[in-house]
């Protein structure tokens, strides 16, 4: 993705409270809910405000907020997007579209950077469309084959740390899922929670030289990704040299060693043409299906293997190539 000009665009709300990409005579306005700033939702962002640039081009007035990490602050985002009857509102991660689903019934709403609808929304047996107001795009990788895929990577490794914020219910599901996949090809687990950043350091010194751990496993999890110098720290500065498996590239460029990971991108700009489908050809939220990449890539982190004496495969693609 072209960085520079994202990063521009998403300073101006930090300092301004809003971007707005025309007129406020626009035709169309779209809210922005973005929960923190990480590469990961960034992209996510760039992509859904090019496909909506693409599609509805000088008809549509954009307005980026970014709540700086606080579940609080996207509910004040939201309902201020709700006050000034927005067309749409796009909600960047799982909290945001918490807060964007209990404001509104009635205004679209499209999530991305979310794992599980049905676990972000308590909806029970979930089938991949919610029937009401909200849809969008699905940041999952498969869960199974990250299990498999660890396993493969570090065959040394009897027991694997499943590191997760306790406050981000996608994060539970996915260490649920890939407990049981871990536990089904023999290996021992244990969960590691944190309420908030204060809490990793002594949860990783706790896994680490408690329970002894092999390996690190961390989903898709916002709290985790802007700690992740902490936890690269923790997981390689002692005697006993922990690897991590990311569940997504930005992570994994910050402290993993592999992944396997989707485009945030990508998923971003599926939002974005979700969105000019409903606001340009009058498509009926309540019946589009969640959305997904389906191009998921083995990729690693070429200083972090190296200085672990890792063996990547060469199916593998190195990150930032």
């Amino acid at each position: 993705m072209k960085k520079s000009k994202f990063l521009t665009l998403l300073a101006l709300p930090l300092l301004l409270g809003g971007l707005s990409s025309c007129g406020t005579d626009a035709k169309y306005k779209i809210g922005i809910c973005q929960l923190v700033t990480h590469d990961a939702l960034d992209a996510a962002t760039q992509g859904f405000v090019d496909a909506v640039k693409e599609g509805l081009g000088d008809d549509v007035k954009i307005d980026l907020q970014n709540a700086a990490g606080d579940s609080a602050t996207c509910t004040t985002i939201v309902n201020n997007f709700v006050s000034k009857k927005y067309s749409l509102i796009m909600a960047n991660a799982t909290p945001a579209l918490q807060a964007a689903s209990n404001a509104t019934t009635t205004i679209p709403i499209l999530g991305t950077s979310v794992t599980e609808y049905g676990t972000a929304l308590s909806i029970k047996d979930f089938s991949g469309v919610t029937g009401f107001n909200v849809s969008g795009t699905s940041d999952l990788a498969p869960l199974d084959k990250q299990a498999e895929i660890l396993h493969e990577i570090f065959p040394d490794a009897k027991k694997v740390g499943l590191l997760y914020c306790s406050a981000e219910a996608n994060s539970l599901y996915q260490v649920n899922e890939v407990d049981k996949n871990l536990k089904a090809l023999g290996l021992d687990t244990v969960k590691l929670s944190f309420a908030d950043s204060n809490d990793i350091g002594g949860v990783l010194d706790r896994g680490i030289g408690t329970d002894k751990i092999d390996a690190l496993f961390i989903p898709t999890d916002n709290t985790t990704a802007a700690n992740a110098k902490t936890i690269d720290a923790k997981c390689r500065q002692g005697s006993k040299k922990i690897p991590v498996f990311a569940g997504e590239e930005g992570l994994c460029k910050e402290c993993g060693a592999i992944t396997l990971s989707i485009s945030y991108y990508k998923i971003g700009k599926k939002t974005g043409e979700m969105a000019v489908d409903i606001l340009k050809n009058g498509a009926d939220i309540t019946k589009m299906k969640i959305e997904y990449d389906t191009d998921i890539v083995k990729k690693y982190n070429a200083n972090i293997c190296t200085d672990l004496g890792i063996t990547v495969p060469s199916d593998f693609v190195k990150i930032g190539e």
